[in-house]
């Protein structure tokens, strides 16, 4: 994988064990983003987690979540229940929208003793059902040493620690680049540009890490581009209803309906994708041309892929209703 390289984005990653931080200070001293972990396992969410979203945001900083995955998480249903604390806990935050940075899966622990592909069948099912709640591409965290239990997952954005200053961490797994780096624990490993491991505004020792380009090069990545409406600039505000129940809200582009992309999938029994870093969705596998992403969902277009799947829609002008009707459905 690349070296680290001069001028790349300096962040670090909190947590509930670093008691209280000030961001003000953080965001002074030449930290650009944080990942602040919000739950582990099925239930257990950070104590913190809700005033560090609250602060960091407020102190200007690039701000992501992220989720450490159980020794009890053994099976891929078990999986996906921490997936849904984990959507829960983002929810609460103020929706994905909140963050500029995709959700991480942190998965570093194998003290149950699965094998590689049971292993790898955890991670799948967290990470597709996060996406799956969220609608945003996650990002894998591990250590060189775990790596290897992953298998077919390099399609995932990788976030890898190791504690060194200038030794770069292998290829593995599929994965051949890093987007972050986590090169400190705080006590061990590189140091920020500064020379030094201690950040202003926390009181002991932090992990310290980096994205792989600017901090120009890292919003413009990951963070979410503005609304594209139609040539007048407006878009009407209605609710989709799919197969008689309410699915989520539809948006009215001139003469044409927007829904959200996992609801339609849903309704349609296929699969999706976001690919939060192209900016892309993909239905069934296909890609879809014409996406409009709102306050961090993903909206396409309803009356061609409706039509391509053999379902009805109408429009309720008066209440503003788009309505799909799939097949067998009354």
């Amino acid at each position: 994988m690349q070296a680290r390289k001069k001028g790349n984005a300096q962040g670090i990653d909190v947590s509930h064990h670093q008691g209280d931080i000030n961001f003000k200070k953080v965001a002074a001293d030449g930290i650009s983003f944080v990942f602040i972990k919000a739950t582990q396992g099925k239930s257990f969410r950070s104590k913190t987690f809700l005033k560090f979203v609250k602060d960091a945001k407020a102190a200007g900083l690039m701000i992501g979540a992220y989720h450490y995955v159980d020794d009890s998480a053994t099976t891929p249903d078990l999986a996906r229940q921490e997936a849904a604390n984990f959507a829960k806990a983002i929810k609460d935050a103020g929706g994905v929208s909140t963050f500029n940075l995709p959700p991480v899966m942190d998965y570093e622990s194998n003290k149950s003793n699965l094998s590689k592909a049971t292993v790898t069948a955890v991670a799948k099912a967290f990470l597709e059902e996060v996406e799956r709640l969220t609608g945003v591409r996650p990002i894998v965290y591990t250590y060189p040493s775990f790596i290897g239990k992953f298998s077919g997952l390099s399609g995932y954005p990788l976030w890898i620690a190791r504690y060194h200053a200038t030794k770069a961490p292998s290829d593995a797994s599929g994965w051949s680049r890093w987007e972050f780096w986590q090169y400190s624990d705080g006590q061990y490993g590189g140091t920020l540009p500064s020379g030094t491991r201690k950040v202003s505004g926390i009181t002991g020792p932090v992990d310290l890490n980096e994205y792989n380009g600017t901090v120009d090069e890292l919003r413009a990545r990951f963070t979410k581009p503005p609304v594209s409406p139609d040539k007048a600039g407006t878009f009407t505000s209605g609710t989709f209803i799919a197969n008689g129940k309410e699915a989520g809200k539809a948006l009215l582009y001139g003469s044409r309906t927007y829904v959200p992309l996992r609801s339609l999938a849903n309704a349609l029994g296929l699969s999706y994708r976001w690919d939060n870093v192209r900016k892309e969705a993909y239905l069934n596998g296909s890609k879809l041309q014409t996406v409009q992403l709102i306050e961090g969902t993903a909206y396409v277009q309803l009356k061609p892929i409706a039509d391509a799947y053999g379902a009805v829609v109408s429009w309720d002008s008066k209440n503003k209703i788009a309505s799909l009707k799939t097949k067998g459905e009354k």
